[in-house]
């Protein structure tokens, strides 16, 4: 499809006025070797297609590299795994794999693929591909950012051939989770990927612009057309593997579209001209806004969901290049009273009536309360005080002052004053709102603090390579509810490790306990004992503040009301976690509802 007529295509649909073919309905039975999974649901119409837009653009098509919540927005719907955790029900499913046993130790789940897999180029799936796909997770020179959760009682779990279509995963001890393990864990075409993994090059691959014709995956779409600052266009997987309870293949929609529109107000505007069919991620004051016009649209609030916004310091160890001035905040930052002063002077109750209107929940700690299964309901965390505030300052050798203008000024111990920077995403409202509340609080003790909005990409570079930065508000989404989703960030050793991330040994006694704590409850089978590792986890970083944890907002989104199978869910994807069944209504059906 040429790009004017891609664009007419996506202006006539945003509009309504979609083509008939695009409606077409069609019957794709299953081949005799075909197993496809039915799933329940509104039954749909095939063609059309949907717009949505995306903050920034994605870093990355690959599953192995992908640390970005936009990339991997992206990469669920041209993914997928062997064993699924359910949006709806949080609970496992069938997925590639149709069926699994796990034996009586615990140490081997036993999966079988269901027949007549393909990938999304037509290349027949093997048991070859697992093999290779798991290979390549444990393979510390790849670096995944799964490898952290294949790894139980310090061994990567190994993988053996059972038969064509079985495979057996054997764990060093028995896993906590069971199979949620294999959530998540995209099977790689070997057929495309084999030779740079030889060539160690495997990291590099998956680029935006790689050719439609050289990536391939088993998700509901795939890559067709990408425009950079622009667009990212897939288009329907033919071979995909589910159907609907009228046996008809999915997805329903030829094409997906993903806008890059880098402001939240920017895509409530698309959204309102017809440009985008469905939003996600809304903040509560442009929820607020397209509520009012619910006459043409759905309007959803999922109730608190898994994402928890934090602040924290730059703790990297940087050697003795560092400049001066910044060895000088290091020596703060490092101070536990002083990160224990920052959080109790940061008004969170604040935070939620401001930046999300109500519509989310203050947080001391990692777990939401739409998590209320994994919290450590004994801890009590202290209310704002500006006192405790001064006095463990005070402790910790600061001194107080005003400056010529009669304004508080913080120094520290040598008479320097307490100033530093707070980098945040420009492209999220919300988290810009928190890091200006943030200065407005911390400058009732006399810190100096401005706030650098940066673009996306600069900021993941700056936190996760360069480590030029003196503090970062950022925000970390579980994609599932079991506390072992977080491994990289809890571990020392692990790749979101925010706080002097990837540590060959842990740099302090609390963060090496952290360490045995997640790996104890990694391989605990009973529940409540995991529950108990995990809550002392909770009460160390309460203790020490690693990150200051400030507020989780509600799970907010709006679709087109002619946008069937529309039911935003609190784990990431929220609102393409269905993508194979959304579709268009046509006028008909939408004036019956």
């Amino acid at each position: 499809m040429g790009a004017a007529f891609a664009l007419m295509a996506i202006l006539l649909c945003g509009l309504h006025v979609c083509p008939p073919a695009f409606f077409a309905t069609y019957a794709a039975p299953a081949n005799a070797t075909e197993e496809l999974l039915r799933v329940a649901g509104e039954s749909g119409h095939a063609g059309g297609r949907i717009v949505i837009a995306l903050r920034s653009e994605p870093k990355t098509l690959n599953p192995l590299t992908a640390a970005d919540g936009t990339s991997r927005e992206v990469i669920s719907t041209m993914q997928a795994d062997l064993v699924h955790i359910s949006r709806a029900t949080h609970l496992t499913e069938p997925a590639l794999a149709k069926s699994w046993k796990i034996s009586a130790d615990g140490l081997r789940y036993t999966l079988t693929l269901r027949q007549g897999l393909k990938f999304s180029d037509g290349h027949p799936v093997d048991i070859e591909d697992v093999l290779f796909t798991f290979r390549v997770y444990v393979d510390e020179s790849v670096h995944a950012t799964q490898r952290d959760l294949l790894i139980v009682g310090g061994k990567p779990i190994v993988v053996r051939k059972i038969d064509a279509q079985t495979v057996e995963f054997v764990l060093a001890k028995p896993y906590g989770v069971g199979e949620r393990l294999f959530d998540g864990l995209a099977i790689l075409p070997r057929h495309l990927l084999e030779t740079a993994y030889k060539e160690g090059k495997l990291a590099q691959s998956g680029t935006l612009g790689t050719a439609a014709d050289h990536w391939a995956g088993l998700g509901a779409f795939r890559l067709k057309e990408y425009v950079a600052g622009q667009r990212l266009v897939l288009e329907r997987n033919p071979y995909y593997w589910k159907a609907d309870e009228q046996g008809n293949r999915l997805p329903y929609l030829d094409e997906l579209v993903f806008l890059f529109v880098p402001s939240a107000d920017a895509q409530v505007l698309r959204f309102q001209s017809g440009e985008t069919d469905m939003i996600s991620r809304l903040g509560a004051e442009n929820f607020a806004v397209l509520s009012r016009q619910a006459r043409d649209y759905a309007m959803a609030d999922a109730g608190p969901g898994l994402e928890y916004n934090f602040l924290f310091f730059n703790l990297n160890d940087l050697g003795e290049k560092a400049p001066a001035e910044m060895a000088r905040k290091q020596s703060w930052f490092r101070s536990e009273k002083f990160r224990q002063a920052v959080s109790l002077a940061i008004d969170r109750e604040a935070i939620v009536r401001l930046v999300y209107q109500g519509r989310g929940a203050a947080l001391w700690g990692p777990v939401t309360p739409g998590n209320a299964r994994w919290a450590n309901a004994a801890i009590r965390y202290p209310g704002r005080s500006l006192d405790k505030s001064r006095q463990l300052l005070a402790e910790a050798g600061f001194r107080f002052t005003t400056s010529d203008n009669s304004e508080p000024r913080l120094i520290d111990a040598d008479g320097k004053p307490v100033e530093f920077s707070i980098v945040t995403s420009s492209s999220n409202a919300d988290r810009a709102k928190m890091a200006a509340l943030v200065e407005d609080d911390l400058k009732q003790l006399g810190m100096r603090v401005q706030v650098v909005p940066l673009e996306l990409r600069s900021l993941i570079d700056r936190v996760t390579q360069t480590k030029e930065y003196d503090a970062c508000v950022l925000g970390i989404a579980s994609f599932d509810a079991d506390p072992n989703s977080d491994m990289n960030v809890w571990l020392s050793s692990g790749g979101m490790h925010l706080w002097n991330p990837a540590q060959k040994h842990a740099a302090t006694e609390w963060e090496a306990e952290i360490d045995r704590l997640m790996e104890q409850q990694l391989t605990a089978t009973n529940n409540a004992q995991r529950k108990k590792l995990y809550d002392r986890v909770q009460e160390v970083l309460a203790e020490r503040q690693p990150m200051i944890f400030l507020a989780s907002p509600d799970i907010l989104a709006g679709a087109k009301k002619n946008i069937g199978n529309f039911h935003p869910a609190v784990l990431e994807p929220y609102v393409l976690w269905n993508v194979e069944q959304l579709y268009r209504r046509t006028g008909a059906e939408n004036a019956r509802r």
